[in-house]
């Protein structure tokens, strides 16, 4: 069984290029894969190894670096879910583009998992799901509100356009794993708002720890990686992926004729350019030729889920 840790911590790393090669010389030995982001504020990434590979990497990122205080979360995988290690240098390490959103500076006000369904469930709370709409599509909060975006960097936008009239308002929010919300709490206590919660450690700790019986979420939630979806427990999902435009895709839509294993699904049929079909069916027919050889095709969708780390 393979360990997924899903981990950030926003921290002051003023030299966390430093760090870049030899985490990847630490990691590869070890069979750790996954995709890791370095900031000057922190560190953001899903990891996938054995046990004794990822509690090696885990007492590394905090051994060399000042991640004492490191947020991570697991769940497992029957099969590896990357490709490949990747440690990235980035600006920040969970997009967003508001320099008043400084989670080092303020944050929203905690909620555990197990308190999270008292405070959702009262009258004068606005809930805010703060994923994208291709996560939110699979499942959500019951009675959240849905942004519609479809990136992190919209919700600046969106906070401008729709939640100003809020700021006297209690406000709940929530995301996968809790880096999201760090940030867009972050930035609403700018602004000015009085009542902003959070809920600790996400969505995946919320199914991880409440009974499904208890509980108030609706569906299955998105990961980025190749188990595309989890349940209650953190179970495997029902979703499958698309290749073409990497939207989660259920039973119904592989069942529809838009659907064309590793090239087109019914949310991307028509929206491709002219000859993205000819490039993609020829690419399948590699992968098919691949798997019939019995060898793994660096393009196969089951292979090469996306690598954006949102948690």
């Amino acid at each position: 069984m393979i360990v997924v840790a899903a981990l950030y911590q926003f921290v002051k790393f003023p030299n966390f290029a430093d760090l870049q090669m030899p985490l990847i010389a630490f990691c590869k030995p070890l069979g750790v894969r996954g995709t890791l982001l370095l900031a000057q504020e922190g560190i953001n990434g899903t990891i996938a190894g054995s046990r004794e590979g990822i509690d090696a990497v885990i007492a590394y990122l905090k051994a060399n670096g000042p991640f004492h205080n490191l947020e991570y979360k697991e769940s497992k995988a029957k099969d590896m879910p990357f490709m490949r290690l990747k440690v990235k240098l980035k600006k920040e390490i969970v997009t967003f583009g508001a320099p008043a959103a400084d989670p080092m500076e303020m944050v929203g006000t905690y909620v555990t998992p197990r308190d999270w369904n008292a405070l959702i469930s009262r009258k004068d709370v606005v809930t805010i799901d703060t994923r994208n709409d291709y996560e939110v599509m699979i499942g959500s909060f019951k009675g959240a509100v849905n942004p519609k975006t479809s990136t992190f960097k919209d919700f600046v936008n969106y906070t401008e356009e729709n939640l100003m009239q809020h700021k006297d308002t209690p406000v709940a929010m929530f995301c996968t794993g809790g880096i999201r919300c760090e940030r867009s709490t972050a930035y609403l206590k700018a602004l000015g708002f009085k009542e902003v919660y959070h809920l600790k450690g996400g969505i995946l700790k919320y199914l991880e720890e409440v009974p499904e019986e208890e509980s108030l979420w609706e569906g299955e939630c998105f990961v980025f990686d190749q188990r595309v979806a989890v349940t209650h427990g953190l179970e495997f999902g029902s979703y499958d992926q698309c290749f073409g435009c990497r939207m989660p895709i259920n039973a119904a839509d592989k069942a529809s004729e838009q659907y064309l294993e590793g090239v087109h699904c019914p949310h991307c049929y028509a929206a491709h350019e002219a000859g993205h079909y000819d490039r993609v069916t020829e690419r399948q027919k590699q992968i098919q030729l691949a798997r019939a050889r019995g060898q793994k095709h660096i393009g196969d969708v089951s292979e090469t889920r996306p690598n954006r780390v949102e948690s």
